[in-house]
């Protein structure tokens, strides 16, 4: 009598440990989002920050209302068949007969998904919108535009009809295209910052930069670990693959940097690891650190139990369970998502798409004809120039101050000191 005994023990701390991992899960994805508003703060101007720290933290407000009342059930609940098979149905609004300890944590973990994807947005429009506008924005986008394609990927047709089904582990598809493709239509829609590029626009706090980059690390864990939807093996491999992913993303930003400029910088080391856990996302329950091989038995265990049917089978009844980046890096994980390949190959790759991007933006006169030596103390036209290196005489001449046509500097400019040097010495220059 004492063995049946045990092995329902052993069921129920099973259960019991996946219901506990889902709760730190949850809670870690919410932590993401201040993380978030401090990475972006950081990077905006000073005049700015209180106004993106207010757009990032609004949307874990407005959000979760919106989700709990009428995007749950229309991202959730449907056969996918038909017109269910573009939108679900209405049967759990207000998230009506939802019971069970599976299905109120499968409502609370969506809704910390559904919240921070409309904050990934607010990096693309610094300095462009107002937050009044943006307080309009989020809950409209959300129901109309996030809600219908978290369906299609984890419920509807992009789960049901595509043979084989797409593999988005952890929403590369449903958060981070989708944020970042929103990210672009706004920039399209709102146009250029108003004084661009004839005023610097340097980050005001680059440790802010640095500090959000860290939480945002520390919350992919539940971001991606909690996909899983249980403390098993397909949760570890997620959990590793996180931090690998991470770490090849900063070391291959920062080896372009040194390989142009000749130096790292921190807010390149911090945009690498943000390319490399968005580039692993849709992969990362389903690919292997190093080995081939051990990913294909992923991707068979992830087709036939992944957190995507999980998500789908949460039903009424509820018995079970900035800003290019996003985009850019999520297009090369959701192809690779559907092969083995190893997470470090998807993560180096991504940032180092990233790292070529940003180089591009330096002057096309620069590498083509380089500014003599002799000149660039007064006018530098080359990002390998760096001002943290000129002599303070330079430094505070007119010419060099008070310039007629101001540059916008680079990131490694940027990174270097170069704008704060700017606004502390030369206010009017703003």
């Amino acid at each position: 009598m004492a063995l049946p005994k045990r092995e329902g023990a052993r069921r129920n701390t099973a259960k019991e440990g996946n219901t506990a991992w889902m709760l730190i899960s949850t809670a870690l994805v919410l932590f993401m989002v201040p993380g978030l508003a401090l990475f972006y703060g950081g990077m905006v101007r000073s005049k700015n920050v209180l106004n993106m720290l207010n757009m990032n933290t609004y949307c874990l407000g407005i959000v979760p209302l919106v989700w709990v009342l009428v995007a749950f059930s229309l991202g959730n609940n449907g056969d996918g068949d038909g017109l269910e098979a573009f939108i679900g149905n209405l049967d759990a609004l207000g998230l009506k007969d939802v019971k069970g300890t599976d299905a109120l944590i499968a409502v609370a973990f969506s809704m910390t998904f559904a919240a921070i994807t409309p904050a990934l947005i607010a990096g693309a429009v610094a300095d462009r919108m107002k937050f009044s506008a943006w307080a309009i924005f989020v809950p409209i986008w959300s129901l109309i535009v996030y809600t219908p394609v978290f369906y299609w990927v984890y419920v509807g047709w992009h789960h049901s009809k595509l043979d084989p089904a797409a593999i988005d582990f952890a929403g590369g598809t449903a958060i981070h295209i989708n944020a970042g493709v929103a990210a672009l239509a706004l920039v399209m829609v709102l146009g250029k910052r108003a004084g661009w590029p004839d005023q610097a626009m340097p980050p005001h706090n680059l440790p802010f930069v640095m500090l959000g980059a860290g939480i945002l690390w520390f919350g992919w864990f539940g971001f991606n670990g909690g996909s899983a939807f249980a403390a098993d093996g397909v949760a570890a491999q997620a959990v590793l693959n996180t931090f690998v992913a991470g770490a090849a993303g900063m070391v291959a930003w920062l080896a372009i940097e040194w390989k142009r400029d000749g130096h790292a910088t921190t807010l390149g080391g911090a945009s690498g690891v943000v390319a490399g856990l968005v580039a692993i996302t849709p992969a990362a329950g389903s690919s292997a650190v190093l080995r081939r091989s051990s990913s294909a038995s992923l991707l068979r265990s992830a087709a036939t139990s992944p957190s995507s049917s999980r998500r789908s089978s949460v039903t009424t009844t509820a018995s079970t369970s900035s800003a290019s980046t996003w985009s850019v890096a999520s297009s090369v994980a959701c192809c690779s998502a559907s092969s083995p390949t190893p997470a470090w190959v998807v993560s180096t790759v991504s940032s180092l798409g990233m790292g070529a991007l940003s180089s591009a933006r330096s002057s096309p006169s620069c590498r083509s004809s380089p500014t003599p030596a002799s000149s660039r103390s007064v006018s530098p036209n080359c990002s390998t120039t760096s001002w943290a290196s000129e002599s303070a005489a330079t430094r505070n001449s007119p010419a060099s101050i008070r310039r007629s046509t101001p540059r916008r500097p680079t990131s490694t400019e940027r990174a270097a000191g170069y704008g704060q040097l700017m606004m502390r010495r030369a206010p009017d220059v703003r």
